[in-house]
């Protein structure tokens, strides 16, 4: 019996399937009885051997299928990375205040391209490279205006960024945590709340200064600020998760790049987030 994912990313888009059904557009392994790469036919010839990457499609009417591999994950995310920094670097280097009237565009725009992404499940590596370029040139502007305030604070958030990242990776790699159903509920559902407070505190402070008291830089937002980042942290667990179950799967190769927009939605929070936190200790 194929049991259902635990992965809330799979429970529709790419091989939408319930138990018992076949995952056809990820190219699953062969049918049961179907000879396996490497065994004897019927008739006693070995069955010809296939690359490892490729499959023929279940149908015979589609061109091979290569799947997705653990190489794919690091080579599309790592060029996301790139090209979002590349062009914050960009958006610093406009001299002037002409790169911070372009972050509130951009803003809006990778919005609106990441809620389709997620919800449609685009893999694509123009969707991806376009979100993050565009995120690219809100964190520029974001970046500067922070590190004019309070030089220096931009290398900390990176130093802390990059740290919070290697270490949820290192818990995961080992099992330290492990990824189950109900984690995946409480992380999702952690997510939901951290969500809504912040949109009800955005609401709050149209009425009162301040709003909630979540982002006025004291005792209430630092706590909130550390639940956040802590939140943060652990939405990377389930996009590693994601990572490792599609690959298990039979991904194809395209993949990767949903993969990869799904890390780099979650690094670019928890930088934001860290950039926000050290904000707060330096006006102390």
């Amino acid at each position: 019996m194929t049991m259902p994912s635990k992965n809330p990313a799979f429970s529709r888009g790419f091989g939408n399937a319930g138990p018992g059904q076949q995952y056809a557009g990820w190219g699953n392994a062969p049918q049961h009885g179907a000879p396996q790469y490497g065994a004897p036919t019927q008739y006693g010839a070995p069955a010809p051997q296939q690359d490892a990457y490729t499959a023929p499609s279940p149908y015979g009417t589609t061109p091979a299928t290569r799947y997705m591999t653990m190489d794919d994950v690091v080579t599309k995310t790592g060029l996301s990375f790139l090209v979002t920094v590349l062009a914050a670097a960009a958006t610093w280097a406009i001299p002037g205040d002409a790169g911070l009237g372009l972050a509130l565009p951009a803003v809006l725009v990778a919005f609106v391209l990441g809620l389709v992404i997620a919800f449609k499940q685009i893999a694509n590596p123009v969707a991806t490279l376009s979100y993050g370029a565009l995120y690219g040139v809100a964190l520029g502007a974001i970046s500067e205006v922070f590190n004019n305030l309070y030089p220096g604070i931009v290398v900390q958030a990176l130093i802390g960024t990059f740290g919070v990242f290697a270490g949820m990776l290192v818990v995961y790699k080992t099992g330290a945590i492990r990824v189950t159903p109900k984690l995946t509920r409480w992380i999702v559902g952690a997510l939901i709340g951290v969500l809504a407070l912040i949109v009800v505190n955005l609401v709050a402070s149209f009425f009162t200064p301040g709003g909630l008291g979540l982002r006025d830089g004291g005792p209430l937002a630092i706590g909130f600020s550390l639940l956040v980042i802590g939140v943060a942290a652990f939405t990377l667990l389930l996009d590693f998760d994601m990572a490792d179950e599609a690959i298990r799967r039979g991904a194809p190769a395209k993949f990767a790049w949903y993969v990869a927009f799904g890390l780099l939605v979650t690094v670019i929070w928890l930088y934001i987030e860290i950039l926000r936190l050290l904000s707060y200790f330096q006006d102390e």
